[in-house]
């Protein structure tokens, strides 16, 4: 897809493991003893209702966050004893995107590549495939302030891909785009994910995930609770009666439903 990014080979068969893996904010345990495995070469969905720990997971996964307790590993390297080796194989878009607005698109990736430690030829040709690539090339010079929310995200985007990683990590990357957009970013996945990328997914729009992703994981109150294919997950509902359920429903079914009645409203009867 972009001139000179090449597939990494590493022995290591798993993208993501962890083990035991704990985060607590003063008492509040938000992640739980997790234990994940994530194949390389899939596309990896991470689901779980608000205030499961996912959002806690991907910091620690990416060193925002420093686990309380546990290991975690991407590609065969501890996220805490190897942090360098973990930041330059994995491209991140955060749910709270944390662009500098005052610099251009342009500037950002060059500034991002930089920091990478790539050369300056290098990044000014990656940044101009990508940026035409995401329907930016016209938007290069204008300053980050002044796009649009869905601009800024496909900016995000470049700058997660510009070093060539090995896993991707995409935090809601569908929120507040449109149909257009959505489209694209689908197809450049489905490139990456051609070219031996792990593609690690949270997303509540349950539909896209059943669509994309080859394997989900669900989390609920920092407990992993499910982990597999779909299929897998399906087969796991009591009495056969998962054989045709959609991943919402799965979803559902082993989050528990709401209690119906407690949201009722008096005027709707």
């Amino acid at each position: 897809m972009i001139a000179g990014m090449d597939t990494h080979a590493a022995p290591y068969s798993n993208a993501v493991e962890t083990s035991g893996l704990v985060r607590t904010f003063g008492a509040f345990r938000a992640v739980d003893g997790l234990d994940l495995v994530v194949p390389r070469g899939t596309f990896f969905g991470f689901l779980g209702p608000n205030g499961a720990g996912k959002s806690t997971t991907l910091k620690m996964l990416t060193g925002l966050l420093t686990p309380t307790a546990g290991t975690a590993k991407i590609l065969g390297y501890d996220i805490v004893r190897e942090p360098v080796a973990v930041k330059s194989r994995i491209g991140v878009v955060p749910e709270e995107l944390a662009l500098f607005d005052r610099l251009t698109a342009a500037e950002y990736l060059e500034f991002v590549g930089r920091m990478y430690g790539m050369p300056l030829d290098t990044v000014r040709q990656r940044s101009g495939e990508l940026l035409d690539l995401l329907g930016l090339g016209k938007e290069a010079s204008k300053l980050l302030v002044d796009d649009s929310h869905g601009m800024q995200k496909k900016v995000a985007l470049a700058a997660a891909l510009i070093h060539d990683p090995e896993v991707l990590f995409l935090d809601e990357p569908f929120e507040g785009i449109d149909a257009i957009a959505a489209r694209l970013i689908k197809t450049i996945l489905a490139r990456l994910l051609e070219r031996g990328v792990t593609i690690f997914l949270t997303s509540h729009i349950l539909e896209i995930v059943e669509r994309l992703c080859s394997h989900v994981a669900i989390i609920h109150e920092g407990t992993l609770i499910a982990s597999g294919t779909i299929d897998e997950l399906r087969r796991g509902v009591p009495d056969g009666a998962g054989s045709h359920m959609t991943l919402e429903d799965l979803f559902v079914s082993l989050v528990g439903h709401p209690d119906e009645s407690a949201g009722a409203l008096s005027w709707l009867g």
